[in-house]
């Protein structure tokens, strides 16, 4: 009986426990960092949301802030848009709105690229982790539930030698008292060998348990803990990566807009660049050219003599339309006009109410767009004669007497256009003929003689050749015949007697032209030339050569860009 008590007891670890040894025990650990990791994950993923949130913030009040600055009316009806200046800071301010798209797609790749797909993944890797740690678990519990049976069969073993031992002493006290009857003896005995025989089964019973616990707990500590910790690793390393992954992606977002940034922050530097303080003063020029002639010197009137004066032709107090003198302070007021009070003027139809140079623009744009619309009602006429056509040809398509209404006001349209062509073309003419008289009376006053080109055409010099005696008539007499009938040596006086002015862009010759006329240029195919003035409708163009010389080419024969 003695023996069973030398039977030792198993050295139990408890998963987890402080007496461990074995690193693989920490279970409690892994499950710590495991669930760590996870509360990274999710915090980089709140984190670049709300990064995302401040780009499309940010990307919002960049467009509004160039939404709040661009001008409320189009370049064409802008007179400010033909400034460098205006060009420039609306040139910075698109660059402003592409930079604003540029955050709004970065935000777009991180809200797309790493919240939605790192948060999908978080969950799979809560999953998997849930799952993970179930299966330990459960494996724990059933080391435990073994461990319980083990110290049961133990108990129950202890319990039955004692048992056993107490038997057996009753038994050999019995057997050496004279006074015990033979039967007391029998039967002391008997119970002594039943308990030792249960304390036999108690030990083999606990022998199979403690065999049958240490094989379950080998191969828990040895086979099914290992596993579950290797696939826990492989779970937290494949998530570290992933999350490195995501930090990447957060670099990725903004190195993908990098080239489109930098080429806004150099578009802000060409258009800064592109600021022409000479270019837009003689913008301011052309804008706001009157085209009226210079006064001449104010004569001196000696009124302590009471002869009377002879008018001078120069004096301003003598009109050309031989009306009687002003006197005194009230005539210089009438005729010093740069320093007269303005009236609040009447607007009239051919804009006489304007200065003479703003005149003739104005009628030169209401011209082109006169004979745009006349251009395209003939477009119109004629597709319509062709659909009737088409009709007549084929009923089934449609009725060909539907579409006379529309020929008949398509026609109506045409006269009336042409009839206001015609009209704007003789205020323009009368307009222009305005111009060169006064520009003509200005230069001879003051003797300045205008530069000529380098080829002039034959009347570009007749007006400010003439003498002083002949100005007065110059200026009142209509433009003759033959100027009307050749409207572009009218444009080429006007043009050339101004002062020299800087190219307003540039052209390449698309085909060869020999300048044989006056006031023309020849080019070369392929050339490049300095755009000097824009086609005024008439299909001339005045270009500036590298080789130097000025002159009119045909506009259909170049590609002109503008700066």
């Amino acid at each position: 009986m003695r023996e069973l008590k030398r039977i030792p007891t198993p050295r139990t670890r408890v998963f987890g426990g402080r007496g461990s040894r074995n690193p693989r025990d920490q279970f409690d650990v892994i499950e710590r960092h495991t669930q760590w990791g996870l509360d990274l994950l999710d915090r980089y993923v709140k984190f670049v949301k709300e990064r995302t949130e401040v780009e499309q913030a940010y990307a919002k009040q960049l467009r509004s802030l160039v939404k709040k600055y661009l001008p409320k009316r189009p370049a064409k009806d802008d007179p400010e848009s033909k400034f460098s200046q205006q060009q420039s800071f609306l040139q910075i301010l698109q660059e402003v709105n592409d930079f604003a798209g540029q955050r709004e797609l970065v935000a777009e790749n991180l809200s797309l690229r790493v919240c939605l797909e790192l948060a999908k993944y978080s969950q799979e890797m809560k999953q998997e982790r849930k799952i993970h740690f179930q299966e330990g678990r459960r494996a724990q519990q059933q080391l435990e539930s073994g461990f319980k049976q083990l110290e049961n069969s133990k108990r129950k073993f202890e319990r039955d030698c004692r048992e056993a031992e107490k038997a057996a002493q009753t038994a050999e006290r019995l057997d050496q008292d004279i006074n015990a009857t033979k039967a007391d003896v029998e039967k002391a005995k008997q119970q002594a060998h039943l308990r030792s025989h249960m304390a036999e089964e108690s030990k083999n019973e606990y022998a199979a348990q403690l065999q049958r616990f240490n094989r379950d707990q080998a191969h828990f500590y040895f086979s099914q803990m290992p596993q579950i910790f290797d696939k826990l690793q492989d779970m937290d390393e494949r998530r570290a990566t992933h999350l490195g992954a995501g930090y990447g992606l957060l670099s990725e977002a903004e190195l993908q807009v990098v080239p489109i940034i930098a080429k806004c922050l150099e578009g802000m530097k060409v258009a800064a660049a592109a600021v022409d303080a000479k270019n837009d003063s003689q913008v301011l020029i052309e804008l706001h050219k009157s085209g009226f002639a210079r006064p001449s010197d104010v004569e001196f009137e000696d009124f302590s003599q009471p002869m009377n004066r002879a008018p001078s032709d120069s004096s301003l107090g003598t009109p050309s339309d031989g009306r009687p003198e002003l006197r005194g302070p009230a005539r210089s007021r009438a005729k010093r006009w740069p320093f007269g009070k303005k009236n609040k003027t009447v607007v009239t139809e051919d804009f006489s109410h304007l200065p003479p140079e703003q005149q003739r623009k104005r009628l030169q744009q209401q011209l082109e767009d006169r004979n745009r619309e006349l251009q395209k009602e003939v477009d119109q006429r004629e597709a319509l004669k062709k659909m009737k056509d088409v009709y007549e040809k084929t009923p089934q398509m449609g009725d060909p007497a539907s579409l006379e209404p529309r020929i008949t006001e398509t026609l109506n349209n045409i006269e009336r256009l042409k009839l206001e062509v015609q009209k704007y073309e003789a205020w323009l003419a009368e307009a222009e003929s305005r111009v060169l008289s006064n520009r003509g009376d200005s230069l001879s006053r003051h003797a300045r003689p205008p530069e000529p080109p380098a080829s002039a055409p034959p009347d570009s010099s007749s007006s400010s050749n003439s003498g002083s005696q002949d100005n007065k008539e110059s200026s009142e007499e209509p433009p003759s015949e033959e100027g009307q009938d050749t409207p572009i040596y009218t444009e080429f006086d006007e043009d050339f007697e101004e002062e020299p002015a800087s190219p307003i862009g540039h052209c390449v010759a698309i085909y060869h032209f020999e300048g044989s006329s006056e006031g023309t240029i020849s080019m070369a195919e392929g050339e490049d030339l300095s755009l000097m003035e824009e086609d005024k409708g008439d299909g001339w163009t005045r270009v500036r050569r590298k080789q130097g010389g000025e002159g009119y080419v045909p506009t259909s024969y170049l590609r002109v860009t503008l700066n």
